[in-house]
């Protein structure tokens, strides 16, 4: 999967830490994420519907 082009974001909730995971979202019917310290490293997609599943089943989500 080609992700160039990826406009790459972490949450707003991770404030100053530099240990999460950057996702991108505006990619033709796929989610990216990856880890925010590599940048340059592997990505992982998600067709978006696997992505919706998986963010509706992380506790603590409003």
């Amino acid at each position: 999967m080609e992700l160039t082009g990826a406009q790459w974001r972490k949450s707003r909730r991770s404030g100053s830490n530099d240990q999460c995971v950057e996702v991108a979202t505006n990619l033709s019917g796929v989610v990216g994420v990856r880890d925010s310290k590599d940048p340059a490293g592997p990505a992982l997609a998600f067709d978006a519907y696997s992505w919706r599943v998986f963010v509706a089943a992380v506790p603590g989500r409003p």
